[in-house]
């Protein structure tokens, strides 16, 4: 799977500029050496399976169509810069509008553009799990520093630099719902998801960053917590990113990244196979590929090859 360690992703978050040199993409070259050009995608992501894999399944049409596919794992601050400077094309995770902060000024610049929306019906959110709405009644931010002492007053956090740990800190700082003396644990994901998964299994108080579509919904009961102060962005959508210029470099490829749906349940799966299966992401969107051609083909509707020739002919029959 095209993933990093913990070390690395806080690595890259600490960049500054246009230090993007040294995350690597799938062929090994330079991040900040790549540039577009005839048939190319260049991609950035973060390591979010459903993203992860959707990006891949991407990769693997577009390069049946003849284009040259890369991908580099960056930060979400640094997918945005890399889009606004051009060492990037597309990026397939902009879930909005818990975003909106880190995107919204490179789309007032006109450095990048909205180009489709690849799922709707999402949620993203601190969270609890359900036995702990039964036990103590939380449903809410507000609920939560009655608790403080069972909760270690902790909240876990994802991969720092994220626009979901900012806004966290940001209440904390302000002491949004008395929380000024609570702390937030940034860490990877996957970090994140083990030791919620470590405290579940004992029935312990936590809470932390929850999303969905995701595997967690369901094995944890997840309780969303309420936010009357309004503090939280919170997430609807997640939508597809193009560089400015993409629509008149190559129409083509703007056309098939419009095209790119995904509903919350195929998601879910996508996230299920890796985390739990244990599944590599370039096997999971092979065998998507094959087992969906209908969807494939909504996916290539209106678009051609490298050569020009009919795409759907070129990935189904391939």
């Amino acid at each position: 799977m095209l993933r990093r360690t913990f070390a690395a992703t806080a690595a890259a978050t600490l960049l500054v500029g246009g230090a993007l040199a040294g995350c690597s993409n799938d062929s090994g070259d330079d991040f900040a050496g790549s540039s577009g050009g005839d048939h190319t995608a260049r991609f950035v992501q973060q390591p979010w399976a459903d993203l992860v894999v959707e990006t891949q399944i991407a990769m693997q049409i577009l390069d049946k169509l003849g284009y040259q596919t890369s991908t580099n794992e960056v930060s979400v601050p640094l997918a945005a810069q890399a889009i606004s400077d051009d060492q990037a094309d597309a990026y397939l995770g902009n879930w909005w509008p818990s975003q909106k902060d880190t995107f919204q000024p490179v789309l007032d610049k006109g450095k990048a553009e909205v180009v489709g929306t690849l799922l709707t019906g999402t949620e993203y959110a601190p969270a609890v799990p359900g036995y702990v709405t039964d036990e103590l009644g939380v449903k809410s931010l507000a609920d939560l520093d009655k608790y403080a002492d069972k909760f270690g007053k902790e909240i876990l956090g994802i991969e720092p630099g994220s626009p979901g740990n900012a806004t966290i800190q940001k209440a904390i700082d302000k002491d949004a719902y008395g929380l000024g003396d609570w702390k937030l644990t940034a860490s990877s994901t996957e970090a994140m998801l083990a030791e919620v998964e470590r405290r579940a299994a004992k029935k312990q108080p936590v809470v932390f960053l929850g999303w969905s579509p995701h595997w967690m919904t369901l094995e944890w009961n997840l309780t969303f917590l309420d936010d009357p102060e309004h503090v939280w962005a919170g997430a609807g959508e997640i939508r597809t990113l193009a560089r400015a210029g993409l629509d008149t470099d190559d129409p083509n490829l703007k056309k098939f990244l419009s095209n790119i749906k995904v509903d919350t349940k195929t998601a879910s799966e996508f996230i299920n196979q890796v985390d739990k299966e244990g599944k590599k992401a370039e096997d999971i969107a092979s065998a998507w590929i094959k087992a969906n051609p209908d969807t494939v083909k909504e996916w290539l509707n209106g678009v051609t090859t490298s050569d020009g020739d009919p795409a759907a002919d070129a990935v189904l029959k391939s």
